[in-house]
């Protein structure tokens, strides 16, 4: 089947209710100069993803999708064709302004959590709103609302050492949501994790997606993770293979009722 009509497939609700693309690629090329060796890491993508839908992005590695994951992210830009975020044309942007639309536009979470080990909670959390110049009670309210958000509420104080890996990567993800971002780009978020902590971040990701409209893109090599998406979009050779919406989708809460008791996630590391 054709890309743009899978594309279609996978947006057509969306388009019908007239909302802007929070993502719009178009003919995106990525090329790598290694010397007398050209890598052509993306062939021509084009896609686009509407505000409240979960994307899974797939793909073996060197498919082009941690490329196009660092394009969408801004910190990169392509080597010919446009991306729009939030209908402006972030293709040819400078470093600084690229830095800006991160920050204000773009909540990220990574396998490796990036939290500051010395810092506390909520200190992490804080920290997107200190770049945006954002008043010191505003950002604590907004701190503590986005810990809430992710079910830490009492664990403000606590330093990542202090934390499970679950609870780590739930600060990382009240982090990625405190400057309410139009985009959160979560980059393998259940790597390090055992299989029901994973989950238990899926149902985050779901409620915060049902709930509040949030615009999810994950990268996953893991197919039952992708599962808990709305749609997988599969790379090959730095092109889409498969973009389609997923008819067997995982519910992230009864999959937790269906697993086996541990002990509460909720104690200290």
């Amino acid at each position: 089947m054709p890309e743009g009509l899978l594309q279609s497939q996978a947006g057509f609700v969306h388009r019908l209710a007239g909302s802007m693309p929070v993502i719009q690629v178009e003919n995106l090329h990525k090329t790598y100069d290694l010397g007398e060796v050209q890598v052509h890491a993306l062939r021509g993508i084009s896609l686009e993803v509407y505000p409240g839908e979960f994307v899974a992005i797939m793909g073996a590695s060197g498919s082009g999708k941690s490329t196009f994951m660092n394009l969408i992210g801004c910190l990169d830009r392509p080597t010919r064709g446009r991306y729009l975020l939030d209908g402006q044309d972030v293709s040819e942007f400078s470093k600084i302004e690229l830095a800006h639309i991160r920050n204000r536009k773009i909540g990220f979470v990574f396998q490796g959590f990036n939290l500051l080990s010395r810092t506390s909670a909520l200190e992490n959390v804080e920290l997107p709103m200190i770049y945006s110049g954002i008043s010191h009670q505003d950002r604590i309210e907004r701190a503590r609302e986005a810990l809430r958000s992710v079910g830490l509420e009492g664990r403000e104080e606590h330093h990542p050492s202090q934390l499970s890996g679950g609870q780590q990567q739930r600060v990382a993800i009240a982090r990625a949501l405190v400057n309410h971002p139009s985009l959160v780009v979560a980059d393998e978020p259940t790597g390090n994790l055992d299989s029901r902590t994973s989950v238990e971040i899926m149902d985050i990701f779901q409620r915060l997606n049902a709930e509040q409209n949030i615009t999810v893109l994950l990268v996953t090599h893991e197919p039952d993770i992708a599962r808990y998406a709305k749609r997988i979009v599969l790379f090959r050779d730095g092109k889409i293979r498969r973009d389609s919406v997923v008819e067997d989708r995982l519910d992230a809460s009864q999959t937790l009722l269906d697993l086996p008791a541990v002990e509460d996630d909720d104690e200290e590391a």
